[in-house]
């Protein structure tokens, strides 16, 4: 194993970029994915493959492939001479927004649960390997799509070579901020003041000037508002993200039920948290870790000076080293 960089490559080595669209098992429905890979990348294998998909609110396209100092957390893999893949699920990002999201959300009940997430990843997993000739690849989950890409892993084992959680989703005894009052409609908006105040939530008051590279939130703002063209029509600009996860979370997490069973993982696994992380707090994670009674190994890494968002932040080349380390030894 090469020594891995303390900070962000001055220079990428040339890469090449290719989005398409994956059908989904349902009609009308097509899921956006991109890909990055060295140039000069012609030979590929499950241990340097890896798809990213995102969590309850934002697309993976946005913020795996946000360049910060001219290069994002997609260019690091990609630079190391991994072939990086990341997901939009329906409904969000550059994918197919389902029709239910045309009406006002009280019409519909909540889409894209957690069973339509992860067959979502089945189709796109299916995609890679045939086009690559492979049978096994690398999966990373943030917050939400820890959740999908553990249940994709239980159901699919022989189609993974390690699993990445990166601030995941478990059993909390503090309130998650996707619990809510009364009906649940089939989708959700968030103004962009509002992703800001999440962002920081848990940030000390004297590290919050300093915890965003400058720029970043802006780039970042833009970039997913403009995701959603009919969201951005309305006054204010919102963002439409579907509520599958909320009527998840408070049927089944805040029951005290967990959606699946980690005993089932058995494949490596790495867990990453964040210390400020108020989305899906650390405890989470350190809860998690001893219920992988069958992972080959694991292993767990808190991060400093981070919250849920910590691959945008200043010391996002620790999660990227982190991660990093786990896929190449």
């Amino acid at each position: 194993m090469s020594t891995l960089p303390r900070s962000l490559p001055a220079t990428l080595p040339p890469l090449l970029t290719e989005d398409c669209d994956v059908p989904s098992r349902d009609a009308g429905i097509k899921l956006f994915v991109r890909n990055k890979r060295p140039a000069v990348l012609n030979s590929f294998s499950p241990a340097r493959t890896l798809l990213y998909v995102h969590g309850s609110t934002y697309p993976a396209s946005t913020a795996f492939d946000l360049p910060i100092a001219g290069c994002s957390w997609m260019d690091f893999l990609a630079a190391r001479g991994f072939d990086v893949w990341l997901l939009d699920l329906r409904g969000y990002g550059r994918s197919t927004r389902p029709p239910e999201m045309d009406a006002p959300p009280e019409n519909n009940p909540p889409i894209v649960r957690t069973d339509t997430a992860v067959a979502d990843i089945a189709a796109v997993v299916k995609h890679i390997l045939a086009t690559r000739k492979i049978e096994r690849l690398n999966l990373l989950g943030w917050s939400w799509g820890t959740t999908q890409m553990a249940t994709y892993t239980t159901q699919h084992p022989q189609h993974v070579n390690k699993l990445v959680l990166y601030a995941p989703q478990w059993l909390r005894t503090t309130p998650s901020p996707l619990t809510t009052q009364g009906k649940i409609g089939a989708y959700r908006t968030v103004e962009r003041g509002q992703m800001l105040e999440r962002w920081l939530n848990g940030v000390p008051a004297d590290k919050r000037a300093t915890l965003i590279p400058e720029g970043c939130f802006e780039a970042w703002a833009d970039a997913t508002m403009a995701t959603d063209v009919e969201g951005g029509k309305r006054n204010p600009p919102v963002l439409r993200a579907p509520s599958g996860t909320v009527a998840d979370t408070m049927e089944i997490w805040s029951q005290g039920k967990t959606y699946y069973d980690p005993q089932k993982i058995t494949v490596p696994v790495l867990i990453a948290v964040a210390e400020w992380d108020r989305d899906n707090p650390p405890q989470l994670g350190q809860t998690l870790f001893p219920l992988l009674v069958n992972a080959p190994y694991k292993r767990m890494v808190t991060l400093a000076e981070g919250t849920h968002t910590i691959m945008l932040e200043k010391n996002r080349v620790d999660l990227f080293n982190a991660v990093q380390q786990f896929l190449e030894e």
